[in-house]
Parts: structure tokens; C-alpha cells; sequence
């Protein structure tokens, strides 16, 4: 599960939005975003909001109002893409969830961004790591799923999108770890939780954790899943799905 979008650089704005995001304080971030107008900052404060859905299971309806407002104010194909590709992202939050079934709606709206954004275009790695997602999760098609996430690695390589690339490595040794690669999957979720731990990305290193874990021999995913439960506790149970992934799998009868 993941969203990606600007980190911090010279921008003292931008610097306390991705401090605030990285500690899973979403609507604060999006808050201060409100003082500046135009499409970029509309879209990138939607997507706050919709990384705040996928991480809590909650906000849906202030997600679909910025959503709306970023759609309002868009300018371009880069706009109106990127716009897309949040709502999207709802509508798979929103299914994977299981709040409601929006599963067509986020193939469409991911169809929609795919043709508005140039294939060099900013947006596009994410796009096809989301495009990976709907494959994994939502069309049970890990084949599709894997070559859509080395897209999306390949173009964050690129870009240096270090955000992004914890997520594609992430995902990507899931994949790993399905087809029984264990020395794959270990590297892939090592790599992922170093990158998260170099950026700061606080409410997205349980997560990395609990992933390294499963790939881990028993003793150390025990430390990793006491870790995660740590860092889970301190930021308010967030990201909410990750409580079933804390807990050792029952031993086989």
C-alpha cells in the first residue's frame, strides 16, 4: 500500500508538510498547504488526503472534496494525470480496505491518468506502482503486478524518487517471497526499510519492519515485529492494517 509525492527540499514549507506526513499528521500537512494556491499545491494536498484514507480507513469525505477542488484547478494534462492518479487511489484505498467496492473506478481513473501523462512525465513511476497495486491486490495477477512495479523502480531510479523506491522495493520482494526467492524478498524489504529509516519516514517504517520480518529467521522477526509494535504504539496504531501483520503466523498442527 502506498502514496508517494514531494519531499521536503529548500522550500520551508515543504519541509514542515513531509515532517508532519512523516509522522502520519496528514490533515495538519494538508492544512498548511491551504496557503498557497494554484493546481500543484491543490493536488499535492488531495494527496495527503488520500494517503491519510489508506493509512487510517478514515477522511474519505475531505479526501473527495480536495480531490475535486485539485480536479477544479488543473491546468494541464500533467494536472489533470496526477489528479487522476489520486482518485484512483482513493477508489483502491476505499476497495482493498473494504469500505466500499470501488474497484472499477480505480481501473478507470488509473486508465485516464495513463493517457493524459507523457511516458517521461514526472508522474508516471507512480502511476505504474499504483497500476502494480490493482494488479496485485485487486486482479490477483502477480505477473502484471511485477512488471509494472520495475517500471515504476526503473523510473524512481531515475527521477532519485527515494520514497517511491521504498515502496517498489517493498512490493516487489512480496513478490519475491510468494514465489519462495527468500534471499530476493530479504534483500528487497532490507532495502526498503533503509530507505525509509534514511529519509525519516517515520510512519512508513513498521510497515518495512513487519515485511522484513516475514522474510527473516524466527528470532530475528521477533525483534523486527517488537520493533514495529513499538513504533505502531507511539504513532496511535497507524497504519491501521498493519496490526494483523504484528503478530507471529500460528504454527503449523
Amino acid at each position: 500500500m502506498s502514496g508517494t509525492g514531494t519531499i521536503a527540499g529548500d522550500d520551508p514549507l515543504q519541509t514542515a508538510v513531509w515532517r508532519l506526513r512523516s509522522r502520519g499528521c496528514w490533515t495538519d500537512a494538508a492544512a498548511l498547504l491551504t496557503s498557497r494556491a494554484g493546481a500543484a499545491p491543490a493536488l499535492q494536498r488531495a494527496a495527503l488526503l488520500v494517503e491519510r484514507c489508506l493509512f487510517t480507513g478514515d477522511g474519505w469525505g475531505e479526501a473527495e472534496d480536495a480531490l475535486r477542488s485539485a480536479e477544479a484547478l488543473a491546468e494541464d494534462d500533467d494536472d489533470r494525470g496526477g489528479a487522476a492518479c489520486e482518485r484512483g487511489q482513493l477508489a483502491y484505498a476505499s476497495t482493498v480496505l473494504g469500505v466500499r467496492d470501488r474497484a472499477d473506478e480505480a481501473r478507470t481513473a488509473l486508465g485516464r491518468a495513463a493517457a493524459l501523462l507523457a511516458p517521461h512525465a514526472v508522474g508516471r513511476p507512480l502511476l505504474d506502482f499504483r497500476r502494480g497495486l490493482i494488479a496485485e491486490h485487486l486482479a490477483d495477477s502477480p505477473q502484471a503486478a511485477k512488471a509494472a512495479y520495475r517500471r515504476a523502480h526503473a523510473g524512481a531510479t531515475a527521477q532519485g524518487d527515494h520514497l517511491l523506491l521504498s515502496f517498489t522495493w517493498r512490493h516487489l520482494a512480496g513478490l519475491a517471497l510468494r514465489d519462495g526467492e527468500l534471499a530476493e524478498a530479504r534483500h528487497g524489504f532490507a532495502e526498503s526499510l533503509r530507505l525509509r529509516e534514511e529519509l525519516g519516514y517515520l510512519v512508513g517504517t513498521a510497515p518495512a519492519l513487519a515485511a522484513l520480518a516475514g522474510a527473516e529467521p524466527e528470532a530475528e522477526a521477533v525483534r523486527l515485529r517488537a520493533e514495529a509494535a513499538r513504533l505502531f504504539r507511539l504513532l496511535g496504531g497507524v497504519p491501521t492494517w498493519l496490526s494483523a501483520h504484528l503478530t507471529p503466523p500460528a504454527p503449523t498442527p
